[in-house]
């Protein structure tokens, strides 16, 4: 049994583009005959690939006034085949497909076919629990106070069960006092879309909104019809396994709304141009997307489908959304830059380096119009001679480690192993990580109706469930991951959750292998983290006599090599 749900994590970088001429075409970027010419200023041709060398592969473009001045594409569509990514490879959006959901309702508004202000309970009379008396403005702010989970990504899920499942859902406050995230919450968008439409939510949004203004679409879906079409990218995972390829048959509703559409990133930054500029809406309802809304702190706030950061954060107002799915391997994101009437869409396919941590961590250069910061060369050579093999700390936890070539991969079993490799820093704490260890205590300790519900679908696997214990927590991809060890009738089993600030449940994997961590050489006997872009743990590695010595923020462990 596999369990994911989808997450998401706002951007917050976005890059106004200095020095961009789009006077060279781009070796190895070539689009199909009919499509746009590949090319990019060949400095930022040079920062993108170096960071495609250190682990970047995917797609970017940027735009300035719609026309572009960088169009590219790095790295490896498929690895089998040894087929590169081009600027027509399609990417799965994940959540950036919340801006179109939100732009359909938009649509429907100006037709006078739904009120910002309609209870969905009056669109879907069918609708019952907590959730019918929430606005229509409310779910596209995530402002609804809907908490928990409908249903996991490529889950067979129809209309009448996505109902049934977000009715059931708790109000964690009263509607519009706070901010939730909440993918249901914009699933019950797309059930509002189709019922005022009068036509399917895929139909609808193909038909109208993922046009563009040359005529052409912007993609369509990753699974199901209509699909997007073009080559796609085979997405990788972390454990270097390949993602879902786009063959779900569905029904599609655990993600219809809140994720789900496929396109180039060149179509990306198109649509995204056209959505600002007054083409998919009106100019008034474009308004309304990009007006500050719910404020999330730090120069942010909520727009319906976007987030908003004003000048405090990079100097300039703009507004981004990003999305990834780590069942595909996908990650995508977005910026618009209004005074400038700048895009900026990426897209990848592996995890080495994600779309998002490409752009937040090259956005202030190009936003100071300064030179792209670029990776250190790879580490060269052998390595230094780490033996491979388990590590035992005296608290009983573990390191497995494995090498090939200069690269090494520890995996850390237990709350003392996961906690030395993965130890708290930067956006995260150490109270930060004790109260998400609580939250997802008390989640399967069924202390709430989505907590119980999910100790059932659980027990209904792995048999009545007599232990849950707590066996570390890492964040990655923006977001805190604790990993849990269940104790059922068909034996102990591992897997981590995700939870919000009230609980419920963002994201989760049952079972899971442990967390892992890729070294490279550091010099001496010390291996760091294979991390270019620098958002991972800070923590050094060394190997000697025996012994691996884990040092970072919190002090040192050191773990004996077994047998």
């Amino acid at each position: 049994m596999t369990r994911f749900v989808a997450t998401v994590a706002a951007v917050v970088m976005v890059v106004g583009v200095a020095g961009c001429t789009g006077n060279q075409d781009v070796p190895g970027a070539q689009a199909t005959t009919g499509g746009p010419a590949a090319r990019c200023d060949p400095r930022l041709d040079g920062a993108f690939t170096a960071w495609a060398r250190a682990g970047f592969s995917g797609s970017i473009a940027i735009s300035t006034g719609g026309r572009f001045d960088c169009l590219a594409a790095y790295g490896s569509a498929n690895d089998a085949t040894h087929t590169p990514n081009t600027i027509d490879t399609v990417f799965s959006i994940g959540s950036v497909t919340k801006a179109f959901t939100a732009a359909t309702i938009f649509d429907l508004v100006e037709e006078g076919r739904v009120a910002l202000d309609d209870r969905v309970g009056r669109l879907l009379p069918e609708l019952t629990g907590p959730v019918a008396t929430v606005t229509v403005r409310q779910l596209l702010s995530h402002t609804s106070g809907l908490n928990g989970s409908h249903g996991s990504d490529h889950q067979a899920l129809d209309r009448d069960a996505a109902l049934a499942s977000i009715a059931g859902l708790d109000l964690a406050f009263p509607s519009g006092s706070g901010h939730l995230y909440s993918n249901a919450g914009y699933t019950l968008l797309a059930l509002v879309i189709e019922r005022v439409s009068g036509a399917t939510y895929r139909e609808y949004t193909a038909s109208r909104i993922l046009r563009l203004p040359d005529g052409r679409g912007a993609g369509g879906f990753w699974d199901g019809t209509p699909a997007a079409p073009g080559p796609r990218a085979v997405g990788y995972l972390d454990d270097g396994t390949t993602g879902e390829p786009g063959d779900f048959a569905g029904p599609h509703w655990a993600m219809d709304g809140s994720g789900g559409l496929a396109m180039t990133a060149h179509d990306l930054a198109v649509w995204t141009h056209a959505l600002f500029t007054g083409q998919v809406v009106a100019p008034e309802s474009v308004e309304v997307i990009s007006a500050p809304g719910h404020d999330l702190g730090a120069g942010r706030s909520e727009t319906p489908g976007w987030v908003a950061s004003d000048a405090s954060v990079l100097g300039v107002p703009f507004l981004a959304t990003a999305g990834g799915d780590d069942q595909i391997g996908h990650n995508a994101v977005v910026a618009w830059v209004p005074e400038r009437q700048r895009v900026v869409a990426m897209a990848s396919n592996k995890p080495g380096i994600s779309a998002e941590d490409l752009l937040a961590t090259v956005g202030p250069a190009l936003l100071a119009g300064e030179p792209l910061p670029t990776p250190g060369p790879p580490a060269a050579g052998a390595g230094p001679a780490a033996t491979v093999g388990k590590y035992r700390l005296d608290g009983g936890g573990s390191f497995d480690v494995t090498a090939a070539g200069n690269q090494v991969t520890v995996a850390a079993t237990g709350v003392d192993a996961v906690t030395a490799l993965f130890p708290p820093g930067g956006r995260v704490s150490s109270d930060d990580v004790r109260a998400h260890d609580e939250r997802v205590l008390a989640l399967l300790d069924g202390r709430t109706r989505e907590g119980r519900e999910e100790r059932g679908s659980l027990e209904e696997d792995l048999g009545p469930i007599s232990g849950v214990a707590l066996a570390g927590t890492v964040f990655r991809d923006g977001e805190l991951r604790t990993y849990v060890t269940l104790v059922a009738g068909s034996g102990a089993v591992t897997g981590w959750y995700a939870v919000n600030a009230e609980g419920g449940i963002e994201a989760a994997e049952v079972p899971a292998g442990p967390p892992t961590l890729k070294l490279v050489p550091a010099g001496g006997d010390r291996y760091r983290p294979d991390d270019p872009t620098g958002v991972g743990p800070e923590v050094t590695v060394e190997f000697r006599d025996g012994r691996m010595t884990v040092s970072g923020p919190a002090g040192t462990a050191v773990a004996e090599l077994a047998g």
